[in-house]
């Protein structure tokens, strides 16, 4: 039989594993996978996990030499730290400003979006998508 005190440390322990899956099954669609085969499921799993990883490298990167990310205020209280959705929409955002995504041609009539006004919609939708 264990000691209470091991019990907490284990729990204690799993605590980082357990939020690391209750954000991926809320903003990585976890568990939600609609395939035909087992096999597809066993391969998107560890994909996101790895989806995870990849955008929480990419905000920790931004964070160390860039200063501090930004993050969405809650209406209820104030986060002292960013969240996973804050790292999300700070790689979604970083994403979105890549020059590689422009796929109109040259003869595709265009509007100009002010700068600002982008950036606008960009912090309003990267934590919509």
């Amino acid at each position: 039989m264990a000691a209470p005190k091991d019990i907490l440390q284990w729990f204690r322990q799993r605590w980082p594993v357990e939020v690391t899956f209750e954000e991926v099954r809320a903003h990585l669609g976890v568990e939600t996978q609609r395939q035909w085969s087992s096999k597809a499921i066993l391969r998107t799993t560890p994909a996101l996990l790895a989806l995870f990883s990849l955008v929480t490298i990419l905000a920790h990167q931004h964070d160390t030499c860039c200063g501090s990310m930004p993050r969405l205020k809650a209406t209820r209280y104030e986060k002292s730290l960013p969240t996973f959705a804050d790292a999300l929409a700070l790689v979604r955002q970083q994403l979105w400003q890549l020059q590689t995504f422009q796929m109109s041609g040259p003869d595709i009539d265009m509007l100009r979006v002010p700068r600002a006004l982008f950036n606008t919609w960009s912090d309003l939708l990267c934590y919509a998508a």
